[in-house]
């Protein structure tokens, strides 16, 4: 894959090789998140953050990379904060916008809006979740996430035994990260959910065509004996109602009683967070804080080298990082 000067819009656009490389630039950001040094390789580029759904984890990940290679950050907050309330279209936005920069990312609630953006753009477009459709960056650092902490236990993507649990229906996390999974070998995929918000048929069917193990259940019991559990919180904006979306809250928490029971002593939780923490949901207890396989926190810190190393493929930097680095000039216990 080619990735300079490319947008970034889903999933389907990597193979094996562009994801290795994806991540292995990513593995190369971690330095500078830590702060150990600076890398200014995008001086004076500019980003514009244009989110027109409530986000906080990948709108200021977003921007956090972008500063951390150097970078500039626009910000546009909230439909109403901009023409799109006045009637403009998303390509006369498009077309604005990128004479502005020099990379945007992107977040809207309706499927497929990133796309319809990027027609109208002139410099590369990442989309950071269209409605309840993907978010390619998500599963790139989920992917990131589970590759990390297979290590320690001396295992790879291949051959992975994953639990996907919660809203798998409106959950465009899991939709992603299903898609990417499917390009790996001997995949076990265990779907956990009520029956009305099971994984769509299509992201099954990918799976399946790959050749991969797919269980669909409405258990926990008996189900939780594997690598990573992918747990997801209900998705109350996707429903008609609040309380349409109540009925379906706390059915799939995770807590230390049940992760003892039923987990492996290696089983890895994520969540691609927020989760919610409401007594009527409590997706994941607190009560797992401590736990070390708990890697909530290193997957939400992971988005960061995930986004700084897609910044730097796509305006073409990757190969010259090294060239720009500087010292840390100011206190920091990050490292």
């Amino acid at each position: 894959m080619k990735f300079q000067g490319s947008h970034i819009l889903s999933v389907s656009q990597f193979d094996r090789d562009a994801i290795a490389r994806i991540l292995d630039v990513s593995a190369q950001m971690a330095p500078y998140a830590s702060r150990l040094k600076r890398c200014h390789v995008l001086d004076g580029a500019i980003l514009n953050n244009l989110f027109f759904e409530p986000s906080t984890r990948t709108r200021v990940s977003f921007g956090t990379a972008f500063n951390l290679l150097g970078g500039f950050v626009r910000e546009t907050v909230g439909e109403e904060n901009s023409s799109l309330s006045k009637g403009e279209s998303l390509y006369d936005t498009a077309q604005v916008i990128s004479g502005y920069s020099d990379v945007i990312a992107m977040r809207h609630p309706k499927m497929h809006s990133v796309s319809e953006f990027a027609e109208g753009s002139s410099v590369p477009v990442i989309n950071g979740g269209d409605g309840a459709n993907e978010h390619p960056t998500q599963a790139l650092l989920d992917l990131f996430t589970i590759q990390s902490e297979m290590l320690r236990f001396g295992k790879s993507l291949d051959k992975l035994n994953i639990v996907l649990m919660g809203d798998l229906k409106h959950g465009r996390t899991v939709h992603s990260l299903s898609k990417l999974l499917s390009l790996y070998n001997n995949i076990k995929v265990t779907m956990v959910s009520p029956k009305a918000l099971q994984m769509p048929d299509g992201v099954i069917s990918t799976l399946v065509d790959a050749g991969h193990e797919v269980v669909v259940t409405d258990q926990i019991a008996g189900n939780l004996a594997c690598d990573v559990i992918y747990q997801t919180r209900i998705q109350q904006e996707r429903f008609a109602s609040k309380d349409e979306a109540d009925l379906y809250r706390g059915h799939f928490s995770l807590n230390k009683q049940i992760y003892q029971q039923y987990c492996k002593d290696h089983t890895v939780i994520m969540h691609p967070l927020p989760r919610d923490s409401r007594p009527e949901a409590n997706e994941l207890d607190t009560d797992l804080n401590e736990l070390a396989n708990l890697a909530i926190f290193r997957q939400a810190q992971n988005g960061v080298l995930v986004r700084m190393a897609l910044f730097a493929l796509t305006l073409g930097v990757d190969n010259k990082l090294t060239d720009y680095e500087k010292p840390v000039t100011w206190f920091t216990n990050k490292n």
